[in-house]
């Protein structure tokens, strides 16, 4: 194993801390440009193909999704964690023309796409698109069944980061990641604490049909669009304060939580499609399903969207109510929540649920859902 770290920010080495100088910056940023322009005319000159060509990293919403939230792998990780990683990787070589299963991450990354196909019927030129890169700590042998895995399906998926046994996580900068999911908490918890958008993938206990012309996307309010702040009185001292904390402040914005930037990139795709008359069939929705009294919490939070400038299609308060019945309604590709026991209660009725590892509610978040697919 490299000793090297695997920090990719632009003023590091590999293996150091060597800072650069502003000039040193400012000539990599007009180099990589120039690199950027030669590949895309290299692209461009090729024959024409079918298959689109991934869009430029700086203008993508860049959503990286591991192996084990693509694809079902619940077999290979007990073949890894019993028998070894050259059994594993031999497994996966003899199977590499056996296509594996969809993962709980897979009509997620199916609906981005169909929201890419529309976006380049709109504007063509345009490459404000969703990117998905492949990102695993697979080694490079077990590649050619992803890739195999990955045309059987038809995925528009050309970017990979497969680092061998080592953590991605340093990566996720690198490719200038907006969303991370994945199947290892270990792996999330890291990105969160990085300041990226993450959340632990769990497969459904049911199958439930997806709507295949709309990407429905919901979150969690505290901890998932917002800080924690107010949940921290919640814990801390109470319903009855936290009332009377929310109405005082009705007014203060909340400060935003980790996966604020990823609600807004879904609303600037979705003003794309407002701009082109396309607000009645539009191929985004979004989802707000929070544990929030509407009458006595939820002014602060419809003000607070409001003051930031975005828009939620639906806010759904459920004054404590379980959310798992609402989510079998709506059906939604993922959702998004920083307790447990609403991941359990999604899972349980059908709807993919996504653990955003973020705030005090981990220190209260002692359960796990019993699913083989997020065990190391």
């Amino acid at each position: 194993m490299s000793s090297c770290s695997s920090d990719k920010s632009p003023s590091s080495s590999a293996c150091g801390n060597i800072q650069l100088t502003p000039a040193q910056e400012q000539a990599a940023a007009v180099g990589a440009e120039q690199d950027w322009a030669a590949a895309k005319a290299f692209y461009d000159n090729l024959v024409s193909t079918k298959r689109p060509r991934p869009p430029k990293p700086q203008n993508a919403i860049t959503v990286a999704v591991s192996s084990r939230a693509l694809f079902d792998m619940v077999k290979d990780r007990k073949i890894y964690e019993e028998e070894g990683v050259e059994t594993y990787v031999k497994y996966q070589e003899e199977n590499e023309n056996v296509p594996l299963k969809p993962g709980p991450a897979f009509y997620f990354v199916k609906a981005l796409e169909q929201v890419n196909a529309r976006l380049r019927e709109l504007y063509p030129n345009d490459e404000e698109l969703f990117d998905i890169v492949l990102m695993t700590n697979n080694h490079a042998q077990v590649g050619v069944r992803l890739i195999n895995s990955i045309n059987h399906y038809g995925l528009s998926i050309e970017r990979f980061c497969m680092t061998g046994g080592e953590s991605p996580i340093g990566y996720l900068t690198a490719y200038l990641t907006n969303l991370y999911l994945s199947a290892d908490s270990e792996k999330v918890q890291e990105a969160i604490e990085a300041g990226i958008a993450s959340a632990t993938m769990f497969t459904a206990n049911k199958d439930i049909p997806y709507c295949d012309k709309q990407l429905r996307v919901a979150f969690d309010g505290d901890a998932v669009i917002f800080s924690d702040e107010s949940e921290q009185i919640v814990k801390e001292h109470g319903l009855d304060r936290f009332f009377e904390h929310e109405q005082m402040n009705e007014n203060k914005p909340l400060a935003q939580g980790p996966l604020k930037g990823f609600l807004e990139d879904l609303g600037k795709l979705q003003k794309k499609f407002y701009a082109k008359d396309e607000r009645l069939d539009c191929p985004i929705r979004t989802y707000l399903v929070t544990a929030r009294s509407a009458a006595s919490s939820g002014a602060r939070v419809l003000k607070t969207l409001r003051s930031w400038g975005l828009e939620i299609d639906e806010a759904l308060f459920l004054a404590g109510a379980p959310k798992g019945p609402i989510l079998v309604k709506i059906r939604p590709h993922i959702f998004f929540d920083d307790q447990m026991f609403h991941i359990e209660g999604a899972q349980q009725l059908g709807t993919v649920a996504a653990h955003v590892p973020y705030g005090i509610g981990q220190k209260y978040n002692k359960s796990k859902p019993k699913d083989d697919t997020v065990k190391k």
